[in-house]
């Protein structure tokens, strides 16, 4: 890690302020330049004399000093340095508060300030009351900010100080340390797609039972939308081929919605030709009706049977196709994850399968966390412990690049 990584370190209002200091100790034992800014709030809980002896500099706490005209001015324009100086915000812990203003651009004191000017990566670990966590508003905000690329470090279940169990206790000081290293050495890394097209398929697909009812699963998009974004930040052509989502299309990515399996089939056959890494992280539904009625079909007392047949498997037929392509294929299982992942990887000609296990809670589909593992052609079994999706999409395409060029070697 460089020693000139400078990280500017918002430390917010609330009583897990103090493990900030934890954090900021974390940070500098992994090489980070550490300057800590703190709200108005934080100093409630933490005097910034904590923060000067860890750091070994000065702690900003205010956006204008009452000192000489001349420093007055200094400050008014510090929180611009500051943006242009550090390469990363990190804020802990993120109230709900801070979530709000920053979703919505609201700058009244240093840190909102310097998020506005900041164009570095930003990592938010927030900590709050457990509804407030769950709240819809705070939710929103969590959307909004995941949007702009943000890593979020979600809170940990357990007990708040408020005497209530469940989500909201900030993560612990190391797992926001190790997102920092991450997000720093994702940002810090040469663009190692560059000169690639990668070809994505996410979400789930709707397959219909009659005009108003269909067949899918509980697949959100957002393995397959974290996927599409590293690759872009590292320097790829992107196509992703997405089932029906609830998420915003990523920035500069050519974008293919689809509905069912036999489209989704016919996007990717359109597009293979011009793919080089391909990365099929879409949930297909297994099973279709093959002409369903045109009516709705009526609710009655009896007992229906429907009649369904097998979609296109559409990893296995571009893994007969793939040539010299890097393929990568995805695994939901609920039991035997390794042993199922080698079958896959085998039977669809993979060159890697990312498997997870969706009985897990709290990861996995619909969770903005996943742990997988990574099963390689190579015989390698990678296990990649949780963490956001952002962070497991580059952890994938670290080893497929890796793959890619054992597998090269090996010709």
């Amino acid at each position: 890690m460089p020693v000139t990584t400078n990280i500017a370190l918002g430390v917010g209002g609330g009583i897990a302020a103090y493990k900030a200091a934890e954090l900021a100790r974390a940070l500098m034992e992994r090489g980070f330049s550490v300057q800590v800014v703190m709200t108005r709030s934080a100093e409630e809980f933490v005097r910034p004399l904590t923060f000067a002896a860890l750091t070994g500099r000065k702690v900003i706490t205010n956006l204008f000093s009452a000192a000489s005209a001349e420093e007055t001015l200094s400050s008014a324009i510090e929180h611009i340095r500051v943006a242009q100086e550090n390469q990363i915000l990190v804020i802990a812990p993120a109230t709900a508060d801070l979530l709000a203003k920053l979703a919505h651009g609201l700058a009244d004191d240093f840190l909102t300030t310097t998020y506005l000017a900041f164009t570095g990566s930003v990592v938010l670990a927030p900590a709050m009351n457990t509804n407030m966590w769950n709240h819809p508003a705070t939710q929103e905000n969590l959307r909004v900010l995941r949007s702009r690329g943000h890593v979020i470090v979600e809170p940990d279940d357990g007990i708040l100080a408020c005497g209530m169990v469940g989500p909201g206790r900030l993560a612990d000081p190391e797992v926001i340390a190790q997102a920092v290293a991450d997000v720093a050495g994702r940002g810090s890394s040469k663009h190692d797609l560059e000169g690639e097209t990668v070809l994505i398929t996410a979400g789930p697909t709707q397959e219909p039972l009659d005009p108003v009812r269909y067949l899918s699963n509980r697949s959100s998009g957002k393995m397959g939308y974290a996927l599409a974004e590293a690759a872009v930040e590292r320097g790829a052509r992107v196509i992703l081929v997405s089932g029906p989502v609830a998420l915003p299309a990523p920035a500069r990515v050519e974008l293919i919605p689809v509905r069912t399996a036999v489209e989704m089939r016919q996007a990717v056959m359109d597009h293979l030709e011009q793919a080089t890494v391909v990365v099929k992280a879409a949930a297909v539904a297994d099973y279709h009706r093959a002409n369903p009625p045109q009516q709705k079909v009526k609710k009655t007392a009896a007992r229906l049977s429907l009649e369904l047949d097998p979609t296109p498997d559409i990893l296995a037929e571009v893994g007969r196709k793939k040539g010299d392509r890097l393929l990568v294929g995805f695994a939901a299982e609920t039991e035997n994850l390794v042993e199922e992942a080698r079958r896959k990887l085998q039977s669809k000609h993979c060159d890697m399968v990312v498997a997870n296990l969706v009985s897990q809670s709290g990861i996995g589909f619909e969770s903005d966390e996943n742990a997988v593992t990574l099963v390689l052609r190579t015989g390698e079994t990678i296990p990649v412990e949780r963490a956001s999706k952002s962070i497991i999409a580059h952890r994938i395409f670290d080893e497929a690049m890796k793959l890619r060029l054992a597998l090269h070697s090996a010709q």
